[in-house]
């Protein structure tokens, strides 16, 4: 089976993605570089009609500013309190989100481009809007002045224009993220992109002896992503082959073993160099990331599906929902290898091998904790048989065995919270809508 290189990730990249300032401070440093070279071409533009005498359209262009200047005041005067305003209703539903399905769900938010190029646009109009009001004349006298804002002050104005346009994007993004509908589907779709990974089964000892075993010597945190360019690279150079031990996902504490190295070191003189960047090619943090984490998007569909299945919020419907979306994946991995994702250099040789969650994994998370809490809400269970059956059909005949497990523990699970029988039998009634 041949075996296509992978596409190198971007750890740098995604990091950026699940920041909230970065973007904002873009937009900042922006704003004043293109202050600075609307101002350049204000300049240029009359010191050229200076030397052509054409004092009539400079007469002109020096009234247009006097006239706009009290709306570019008005501008950052109304644009700053606009952002304080939406920022204080955001947390507001954000808040009431995180507290109905999950705190999880906030990474959407955080992640989305709506929402950090709004921020960076009105922050970039408001410190335009002060720069424009530097750069009035102080004379009104078209031999004597030096610059007039004419396209500065249009392009403030085309500034506030994109403004207004991104605050209705925002609005619907917002409006977007408290509809669960259109959360799950936004997971399921992030969760989707990581099954175009590439994988084959491997078996690591057929690379030789294990030479070195590295520990986490970082911080200690959830093991967000590798710098799989990284590794592949320094692994090439020693000749060596690497394991990543722990999964994308797996907390970690300093002195855990982290990654194994076979066969004999190419260059021993630089093998400590070696195991530094070894160590720095992986990045931990507070969190799970979409980035690199195959499990992650399971995780937090489980999580609303349990938040809603609680006796506090009591909504087996986007529990249904949830379910949906988890067949969904578990329909697109089916057919998809899973278990070690192999990594090669230039020439084809391996490099580094990657655990990844297996098929058996990936049915258990997807299954096991909504069954356990889902045994009163007969919408729920039989939304859950007919997935369960559906996978049956789609799954290759490998891997049905856990598929048929999860249904005899549903069943199961019935008989042991449901003793009535036509109950149980309504309940366990394959029904892709539920109760439809």
């Amino acid at each position: 089976m041949a075996l296509r290189r992978p596409r190198p990730l971007s750890p740098l990249r995604e990091h950026l993605r699940d920041t909230f300032w970065f973007a904002p401070v873009a937009g900042l440093v922006g704003a004043v570089v293109l202050a600075l070279g609307c101002a350049l071409v204000d300049d240029v533009y009359v010191e050229r009609l200076q030397r052509e005498r054409d004092y009539g359209s400079l007469r002109d262009m020096i009234h247009f500013a006097d006239t706009a200047k009290s709306i570019v005041a008005m501008i950052g005067s109304s644009v700053l309190t606009l952002v304080g305003v939406v920022f204080s209703i955001s947390l507001v539903a954000l808040q009431m989100v995180s507290s109905q399905w999950s705190q999880r769900v906030l990474r959407l938010y955080v992640r989305s481009r709506v929402t950090k190029g709004t921020f960076a646009v009105f922050l970039a109009t408001f410190v335009f809007s002060l720069l424009v009001q530097l750069q009035y004349p102080e004379s009104s006298d078209p031999e004597r002045v030096s610059s007039v804002p004419f396209v500065t002050i249009a392009v403030a104005f085309l500034l506030v224009i994109a403004a207004l346009g991104l605050f209705i994007g925002y609005v619907s993004a917002t409006m977007s993220l408290m509809r669960v509908s259109h959360v799950v589907d936004r997971i399921s779709r992030e969760a989707g992109r990581l099954l175009v990974l590439p994988a084959r089964p491997y078996v690591i000892e057929h690379v030789g002896e294990r030479s070195a075993t590295l520990v986490h010597r970082g911080r200690a945190g959830v093991l967000r992503d590798v710098h799989v360019a990284r590794l592949v690279r320094v692994a090439s150079a020693q000749g060596v082959v690497v394991h990543l031990l722990p999964r994308i996902g797996d907390f970690l504490v300093p002195g855990t073993p982290v990654i194994a190295v076979y066969g004999e070191w190419r260059r021993p003189g630089r093998r400590r160099r070696a195991e530094r960047a070894f160590d720095a090619a992986l990045s931990t943090g507070v969190e799970r990331t979409f980035h690199q984490d195959l499990g992650f998007g399971l995780r937090q569909l489980v999580d609303i599906a349990l938040r809603a299945l609680s006796p506090a919020v009591n909504d087996p419907t986007t529990a249904v929902q949830c379910v949906d979306r988890v067949q969904q994946f578990l329909a697109e991995a089916a057919g998809r290898p899973l278990g070690l994702l192999l990594h090669t250099d230039r020439a084809g040789a391996p490099r580094l091998v990657q655990d990844l969650p297996r098929w058996e994994d990936l049915v258990k998370l997807g299954f096991t904790e909504i069954r356990g809490v889902a045994t009163r809400q007969p919408q729920v269970t039989r939304r859950l048989r007919a997935a369960l059956e559906d996978l049956v059909e789609l799954a290759p005949e490998e891997r049905r065995e856990p598929l048929l497990r999860q249904r005899e523990l549903l069943e199961h699970a019935m008989e042991r919270d449901v003793p009535d029988t036509t109950e149980r039998e309504f309940a366990l009634t394959a029904d892709r809508q539920g109760i439809g």
